[in-house]
């Protein structure tokens, strides 16, 4: 499996990042679809996207760097992210906290647009996994031939790694990422103004349910203490996604 998919002017161009590119591309065009559905200003989202993806990218990079940071011994080993090295979980933080920010200095309601931009988040993210397969990495522990075999032959190859084959962790959560995605499309669509917020907390549960799972298959997870990071971050975005609806609807019965 090469990573590198094609060079320019001598510099290599991996899948890797051409696939996050597509997968954010796919995003923006969900977003727009969504911000249209619920008469929504694209062009804040727009100044928010331009503001919050370059600091998820960094908050993304400082996660995955605080827990394996043996690894890196240099600045410029940090900044380096051609190889990957990224935590979702800290992009995700990242950006939900220079949302937050900026919504607060635009006043605007940052739920009301949180909620449509979260489906397109889901859907990058399905897209990034396979980044992850380009560089033969967040897959699972050692299967046999005969359960490898159930999946399409580039899956096979890309999973055979050193004459070992892995369980395809990055397919299993970009299939669930997809459902994810549905489901919160579906919730936006169905939605009153008065649950704005419904599709975070939905999102927060949903993506942690799925995660917390699979991270339980993969052989490079983010330690702490023994435990397994990406394990913990679900389990507390499950309880805070409950929280949150629970709140949502509190509020609605008082008003």
């Amino acid at each position: 499996m090469n990573p590198v998919a094609f060079e320019l002017f001598g510099l290599e161009i991996r899948w890797y990042g051409i696939i996050i590119s597509l997968g954010v591309l796919a995003a923006m065009l969900l977003i727009y679809m969504l911000a249209k559905k619920k008469n929504l200003d694209y062009d804040i989202i727009i100044d928010a996207f331009l503001i919050t993806f370059p600091i998820s990218i960094i908050g993304a990079r400082l996660y995955y760097v605080a827990f394996e940071y043996q690894n890196y011994h240099s600045f410029m080993d940090v900044i380096n992210i051609r190889n990957g090295g990224m935590a979702i979980h800290g992009g995700v933080i990242a950006a939900l906290l220079s949302g937050y920010i900026f919504a607060r200095y635009r006043k605007i309601n940052f739920l009301r647009y949180v909620d449509v931009i979260m489906p397109g988040v889901i859907l990058a993210q399905a897209i990034g996994r396979w980044g992850n397969f380009m560089n033969q990495e967040a897959h699972g522990g050692p299967v046999s031939k005969e359960f490898i075999s159930k999946f399409p032959e580039f899956i096979q190859t890309g999973m055979h790694i050193n004459g070992v084959y892995y369980h395809p962790t990055f397919l299993y959560e970009s299939i669930w990422n997809l459902l994810v995605c549905a489901i919160l499309v579906y919730i936006i669509y169905k939605k009153k103004e008065a649950n704005d917020g419904i599709v975070l907390g939905g999102y927060m549960i949903l993506y942690s349910i799925g995660r917390f799972f699979i991270e339980g298959l993969r052989t490079d997870s983010l330690m702490f203490m023994g435990l397994r990071t990406a394990q913990m971050v679900s389990l507390l975005g499950i309880l805070l996604g409950v929280v949150l609806i629970v709140w949502i609807n509190k509020k609605n019965k008082a008003a």
